[in-house]
């Protein structure tokens, strides 16, 4: 069988890089637009596309991220100054961020399992167009992914949830490798090879 290399060793050293280690230059439009149409390239049952993107930028990653420090403090009312300042670049940390937002719903025969797992490939595959286009990207899942308050905020409509926030923008520091997991660890053989 014959495989891509270049594929193989983007693969074998893809690497996310942390989303307050962006700086500009980011994505434009025409960019970012194309990132989304190779991101819905993902398997999706039925032809649903049980998911849809949110692209945030310029100044109102700001005003966004100073009404999330909002919400935080009124969870958390003894937040350290240190973490209202992390609360305050939620979504500045890099140029553009892209909610990936799953519209899952019960349907007579896809599972809303799978259409869950549609949205992650979504996530997955953003990533690695945003690589594929000279962009660094981060795929995070904070807190306010979760807090259905700051829903309204973030443009999430009732019965939506968030599969996750990819960042990009350029890498301001060369990734670094992390330990991966020993496939004797995570692989089980069932049946003898044909």
């Amino acid at each position: 069988m014959k495989t891509d290399i270049r594929l193989i060793d983007y693969l074998s050293s893809r690497r996310s890089i942390p989303a307050f280690q962006m700086g500009s230059p980011g994505p434009s439009r025409a960019d970012i637009e194309s990132m989304l149409r190779l991101a819905t390239r993902v398997p999706d049952h039925g032809k649903l596309a049980p998911w849809r993107f949110i692209v945030y930028q310029g100044t109102e990653r700001e005003r966004i991220s100073a009404e999330l420090a909002k919400i935080a403090i009124a969870n958390k009312p003894d937040l350290s100054a240190e973490m209202i300042a992390v609360e305050n670049t939620r979504l500045a940390r890099a140029p553009v961020v892209v909610a990936v937002v799953s519209t899952a719903a019960p349907h007579p025969k896809i599972p809303e399992w799978e259409q869950l797992m549609s949205a992650g490939a979504v996530c997955l595959n953003l990533l690695m167009a945003a690589n594929a286009h000279g962009y660094a990207s981060n795929w995070l899942t904070e807190w306010y992914a979760f807090d259905e308050r700051a829903y309204p905020l973030l443009g999430v409509r009732p019965g939506e949830r968030i599969a996750g926030f990819i960042h990009i923008g350029t890498a301001m520091v060369p990734p670094t490798e992390r330990p991966r997991p020993d496939l004797k660890e995570i692989v089980s053989w069932v049946g003898a090879p044909d």
